[in-house]
């Protein structure tokens, strides 16, 4: 199989046992690999209504056919599992060097089933793999974890890990590589935690076969000087770029989702993308990467002490940031360097103290309960101690640790009026009342709360120019294309940023069919992608799970609408979008079930079965 290595490694933490299982191509054609291929193979290897906690889930680590090849983007790696935050289906994708490696020691996937009796790690060498004791690594952060794995491994020896956020089950445990790229949304890291897994480490010299590796070296040198989309401001600033020009023109949250940068915080330039740059010591980039859009902060030297972390993604500033209205750069990076370090979302955590001020804003809560931390707009020492609480569950940030939907149950008082999140994930940093489609893909995506899943940032050159993603209507079929084609290129190992900065679409397919031989269309592609995206959706669908019903906080939608700045007055029509995104996909538009004839015309027949039967 070219762009595969052939083998996927099952590990049971009940019995300490591994074994070996050769990866099916067919499986591969429709699902590809990476969340297509895990979702499928959970689907039929896990039961319904488990415990995402519990031995019976089942954790998996991924790579696609793009993944440690000379693909432009083909660093990428995914984490499945079910959800402990949201009980659905759960992914959570990251770049770096862990997931190429993870190939070169000879697996596409690794799959954890049971919980072990003591803390270990998985060890893979050159095709050889051991289960060994992690008592020494228990408690150490994210950084200790690697620097003591590649001093007693090599230094040629990739990981990803937990902290100890994710040893103590916190619900936004990220799991962390490279000392700060996450695999953090999804709650994995608890998955992880609960089975006391606490590491995997990986190191190999084992080639990737391709189908004409002339040709993809080729396609490489072509198209890497062509470009486009977002890649020239990613090469010089990196996401921090996004922030002042996203946050003005009202597609970042502001004040936790309540104001506008216009009303509330007009000093957002303070932390622009400039500001983090003068901050920045070197470039970092992934496996390969022509962009390296990452970067390394110099030592800190003012307020706050951090050692070469990595630079905050868009993300987290938007968060930390506008949404907290904290204009200060350093604590920030502060903030992301505690984050990485004991392995925890930023997403979800920045949510959360932005959640926790307006509690404390609105009487909710008070010093008191915040162990004496003023937890007010703006404070930056504030939000950094509470971070530091949060990540070691320790005092008010044990009621803070597992999300804002359990924190505002803890909480009580009708806090769950400044909750912001999707069936318990918490919203990216990107508004549904500036881009519509992030309504539909935040509720309807088997990972809710996803902003990589709304049509606008995906398939370069699919979607006509005419066609309005700031509207509603005819949204729909425009969802299909973009996610569909989006969820193969995810698939593929390929980075998202890369996949946008093709030239046109149809570089993926080049990619695909140099890589695999298979001599995919773009019709194939955009099928396989519904076909991965009905899996997912699938997963959850079984487990009596219907996104129609999950319930959006009002001011998220436009309920009642911003009284200033750029997206003043706009409410999103929600029952519009989903509907014309059911019946594009063939989904009922009462129960999102999928069409069992659609469904056996995906050559999904022994899903549709168990669908249906299961009905």
């Amino acid at each position: 199989m070219n762009g595969y290595m052939g083998k996927m490694l099952w590990v049971d933490l009940n019995q300490n046992q591994l074994r070996e299982e050769i990866l099916d191509e067919k499986l591969c054609r429709d699902y590809i690999g990476g969340y297509g291929l895990g979702a499928r193979i959970l689907f039929d290897k896990m039961k319904t209504g488990i415990d995402p906690l519990g031995p019976e889930n089942i954790l998996g680590f991924l790579t696609g056919p793009f993944t440690g090849t000379p693909a432009l983007g083909g660093s990428r790696y995914v984490v499945v599992g079910k959800s402990p935050l949201t009980g659905t289906w759960g992914d959570a994708n990251s770049g770096g060097y862990f997931g190429p490696h993870l190939k070169f020691a000879g697996y596409d996937a690794v799959f954890f089933t049971g919980i072990s009796l003591k803390p270990v790690y998985l060890l893979i060498n050159n095709g050889i793999a051991e289960i060994k004791d992690a008592e020494f690594l228990w408690g150490k952060n994210c950084y200790e974890t690697e620097d003591l794995l590649k001093n007693q491994q090599g230094q040629d020896t990739e990981v990803a890990c937990i902290g100890p956020a994710g040893e103590k089950i916190s619900l936004i445990a990220a799991i962390i590589n490279n000392k700060g790229r996450a695999a953090a949304r999804s709650g994995l890291g608890a998955v992880m935690g609960s089975k006391r897994l606490k590491a995997i480490a990986v190191k190999g010299k084992m080639e990737v076969p391709l189908f004409d590796a002339s040709k993809v070296v080729e396609l490489r040198k072509n198209y890497m000087t062509k470009l486009a989309g977002p890649s020239a401001i990613l090469k010089t600033v990196g996401t921090p770029a996004f922030t002042d020009f996203l946050t003005k023109i009202g597609d970042t949250p502001v004040k936790n989702w309540s104001g506008s940068a216009m009303a509330d915080f007009p000093q957002v330039e303070k932390i622009g993308g400039s500001a983090f740059i003068e901050h920045q010591q070197k470039k970092y980039g992934c496996y390969r990467c022509v962009i390296a859009c990452g970067g390394h902060m110099k030592e800190g030297t003012g307020e706050y002490k951090y050692l070469s972390c990595h630079k905050p993604e868009y993300e987290t500033i938007g968060m930390f940031g506008a949404n907290c209205l904290n204009d200060n750069v350093e604590s920030i990076i502060k903030i992301n360097d505690i984050c990485n370090s004991y392995g925890v979302d930023t997403i979800s955590a920045g949510a959360c103290m932005s959640f926790a001020i307006e509690c404390y804003e609105n009487g909710l809560i008070s010093q008191k309960d915040t162990d004496g931390i003023e937890m007010t707009w703006g404070n930056y020492k504030s939000i950094v101690a509470m971070t530091e609480k949060l990540v070691r569950r320790e005092g008010f940030g044990a009621v803070l640790a597992d999300g804002v939907k359990v924190a505002s149950e803890r909480i009580g008082k009708g806090s769950e009026q400044y909750a912001m999140h999707i069936q318990g994930q918490e919203y990216a940093a990107h508004d549904p009342r500036f881009a519509y489609a992030y309504a539909s893909s935040y509720r309807m995506d088997a990972t809710p709360g996803r902003h990589t899943r709304a049509a606008g940032n995906t398939a370069p050159g699919l979607i006509k120019p005419e066609v309005n993603r700031y509207a509603w209507s005819g949204l729909g079929e425009v969802q299909k294309i973009a996610i569909s084609f989006q969820h193969v290129a995810d698939s593929t190992g390929c980075c998202m940023f890369l996949s946008d900065s093709y030239p046109n679409a149809n570089v993926l397919v080049e990619f695909l069919n140099a890589i695999t031989g298979w001599n995919f269309t773009m019709d194939d592609v955009l099928k396989t992608g519904e076909r991965i995206l009905d899996i997912r959706h699938c997963f959850n669908v079984r487990e009596g799970l219907n996104p129609l019903k999950y319930k959006s906080p009002g001011r998220v939608i436009g309920l009642p609408p911003l009284k200033t700045g750029p997206t003043a007055g706009r409410t999103v029509d929600e029952e519009t979008i989903d509907r014309e995104l059911c019946e594009a996909m063939k989904w009922d538009v009462k129960t999102s079930k999928p069409s069992k004839q659609r469904l056996i015309e995906l050559g999904m027949d022994a899903v549709a079965d168990e669908l249906y039967r299961v009905a």
